[in-house]
C-alpha cells in the first residue's frame, strides 16, 4: 500500500465514530490496473478531477491501494437474512469504504469498492470480482439514476489485470468505485442488536439520524422517528421500482439501506413482459424476491429493522412493540400512494379524475398487460402515442384487441397528457439480452457496446433513429432470463 497527500482528501466518519463496526483494512494489490470506464459527470459532481482519477494514483484510490494520508479505509460489519434466514455476521466480504467525500452540494458520500480483495468477513470466499459483474452494476446503477430512482452511483471500473476463478472458468478481475449517501443498512443495525450493547446502538441510530434523518433529531421520540422516515423512503422507492419494471432479486436486509436508495445489482433484471410472479435471481426459487412480492418483502425487512431499534423506542416493551407496528402499519398506505400516483402519471390522467376511476383503469389495464404478456416498457411508452391518436404501436402487443379497444375508449375519454406521459414512461431500460451482449463483449476485451448501452439507458426518456433495437424486447431465441449474485 502507498498513501498519497495531495491529490485526495477523505474524511472517516464512520470509521472514527462507530470503530466496533468496522476493521481497518487495506485493498488488495493489483498487478496491472486498468481503467474501463470513468463516470465523469459524477466525478465532477463529487468534486473531484477526472484527469486526476485517470492517474497511477488515482487508479490505485479506486482499487484501494493508493490511501490518502487523511483516510482511514475499513471493511464494515453487519449481519443479515439472506433469504429469510439469519446470519448473525456478514460484512464486506469483498469491498471497502475508503472513506467519505464533501460533494460540490455540500452532501456526505461514500466511496466505496467492491471486488477490492479478501478481508476477515470473506467467509472462504477470494474477495475478488469479475468484469462483467462490475459493469452490470455500473450500466444498471446509472440506468436507475436516470430514471429517477435513489441509488447507490458508478464511479468507475477497474481491471485488475489478474484472472478470478468461477465456475465458468477464469475471468477477467475487476473493481467497482461506488457511490452512495451511506452504506448503512438494517443489517447494520441487527448486527449491533445482536450484540446486545445498548450505548453502540444508540450511537449507531444517532450517527444515522445526523447523516440521513436530521429532522428526526428534534422529535419526541428521534428513535421511532427514524424508523418512520425510513419506512417512508422505502415505500416511495419500492414504489418507484415497480413503476419502471424493476426486480431487484436480492432482497436481503444487508441489502436495505437507511437512506432509502437502491443497493447491490447482482441477481437484478428490468422486467418484461409483465409478471407479478417475475423471478431472474438464480438462487430465488420460491420466487421470495419475485415482483409482486417486493413491496411485502421490503415491509418484512423493515419489522426487521424494527426489532433491531425496539430497546431505544421505550423502557417498556409492550409499549415499544406497540410504537413500533403502529409505525410499521403505514408502510402499505405510504407504498400504494406513492404507486397509485405513479399509475396515474404514467397514464397521463389529469388531476380532476377521482381515485377510483384512476384505481379501476390504472387495474384494468395491468391485467390486460398480463394476460396479453405485454412489454411493461414498450407498453406504457405507447401509451403516449395512443394519447396523441396513434394506437396501432400499443395495439399490435395484444391479442385482445376488443379488450384494448374498449379499455382506450373509456382512458380517451379523460383527455389524457400525452406530453406528461413521455416525462415517465422511459423509452430505453437496460434490456436483459442486451446487457450480457455487453457484458460478453466486455469480458473479451471490447467496451463499445458498453458504452453505447451507458448512452442509451442515460437518457431512458429521449427517443433517437438509430437506436430501434434498444427498444425492443429480447427475441424469442433468448429464452428465459437468469441472472446470478456475481461473486
Amino acid at each position: 500500500m502507498t498513501t498519497t497527500p495531495v491529490t485526495f482528501h477523505l474524511s472517516h466518519h464512520f470509521a472514527s465514530e462507530l470503530p466496533e463496526l468496522s476493521l481497518p483494512w487495506q485493498g488488495e494489490e493489483t498487478p496491472d490496473p486498468q481503467l474501463l470506464v470513468l463516470n465523469e459527470p459524477l466525478a465532477d459532481e463529487l468534486g473531484l478531477d477526472a484527469s486526476a482519477l485517470r492517474s497511477s494514483d488515482g487508479i490505485g484510490l479506486l482499487t484501494g491501494t493508493v490511501v490518502p494520508l487523511d483516510a482511514k479505509p475499513v471493511a464494515q460489519a453487519y449481519a443479515g437474512h439472506q433469504f429469510g434466514g439469519y446470519s448473525p455476521r456478514l460484512g464486506d466480504g469483498r469491498a471497502l469504504l475508503m472513506g467519505e467525500l464533501t460533494d460540490r452540494e455540500g452532501r456526505v458520500r461514500d466511496l466505496h469498492l467492491k471486488g477490492s480483495g479478501r478481508t476477515s468477513f470473506s467467509r472462504g470466499a477470494d474477495g475478488r470480482a469479475a468484469v462483467g459483474p462490475m459493469l452490470r452494476e455500473y450500466v444498471m446503477s446509472e440506468a436507475m439514476h436516470a430514471l429517477g430512482v435513489p441509488t447507490t452511483r458508478s464511479l468507475a471500473v477497474i481491471g485488475t489485470g489478474r484472472q478470478v476463478q468461477r465456475e465458468s472458468g477464469a475471468l477477467p478481475g475487476a473493481v467497482l468505485a461506488r457511490v452512495a449517501s451511506s452504506h448503512l443498512r438494517v443489517g447494520s443495525f441487527q448486527f449491533v442488536a445482536g450484540t446486545g450493547d445498548l450505548e453502540l446502538l444508540r450511537r449507531l441510530a444517532d450517527h444515522a439520524i445526523m447523516r440521513h434523518h436530521p429532522d428526526a433529531a428534534s422529535e419526541e421520540n428521534p428513535y421511532r422517528a427514524l424508523f418512520e422516515a425510513v419506512v417512508a423512503r422505502q415505500a416511495d422507492l419500492i414504489a418507484r421500482w415497480m413503476l419502471i419494471g424493476f426486480v431487484h432479486g436480492v432482497m436481503n436486509t444487508d441489502n436495505m439501506t437507511i437512506s432509502g436508495e437502491t443497493i447491490d445489482y447482482g441477481p437484478c433484471a428490468f422486467m418484461e413482459a409483465y409478471d407479478p410472479a417475475a423471478v431472474f435471481s438464480s438462487i430465488d426459487t420460491d420466487g421470495r424476491y419475485a415482483y409482486g412480492n417486493q413491496a411485502a418483502i421490503a415491509q418484512w425487512n423493515l419489522a426487521r429493522f424494527a426489532e433491531a431499534l425496539l430497546p431505544l423506542f421505550g423502557d417498556d416493551r409492550d409499549s415499544a412493540v406497540t410504537a413500533a407496528t403502529e409505525s410499521l402499519d403505514t408502510f402499505r398506505t405510504k407504498f400504494l400512494s406513492s404507486y397509485s400516483a405513479g399509475l396515474r402519471a404514467k397514464l397521463g390522467l389529469p388531476d380532476g379524475v377521482e381515485d377510483a376511476v384512476a384505481a379501476e383503469l390504472s387495474e384494468s389495464l395491468l391485467q390486460l398487460f398480463h394476460t396479453n404478456r405485454v412489454d411493461w416498457t414498450s407498453g406504457f411508452h405507447a401509451l403516449g402515442a395512443a394519447a396523441r391518436g396513434d394506437a396501432e404501436p400499443l395495439r399490435g402487443q395484444f391479442i385482445d384487441l376488443p379488450g384494448i379497444d374498449n379499455w382506450l375508449n373509456r382512458w380517451r375519454a379523460l383527455d389524457p397528457d400525452s406530453a406528461a406521459m413521455d416525462r415517465v414512461n422511459p423509452v430505453y431500460v437496460p434490456r436483459n439480452h442486451l446487457v450480457e451482449e455487453a457484458l460478453d463483449a466486455a469480458t473479451t476485451g471490447d467496451l463499445g457496446p458498453v458504452h453505447q448501452l451507458l448512452d442509451v439507458v442515460q437518457h431512458p426518456f429521449d427517443q433517437r433513429s438509430g437506436l430501434e433495437r434498444f427498444e425492443a424486447p429480447a427475441p424469442e431465441e433468448f429464452g428465459r432470463y437468469t441472472t446470478y449474485c456475481g461473486t
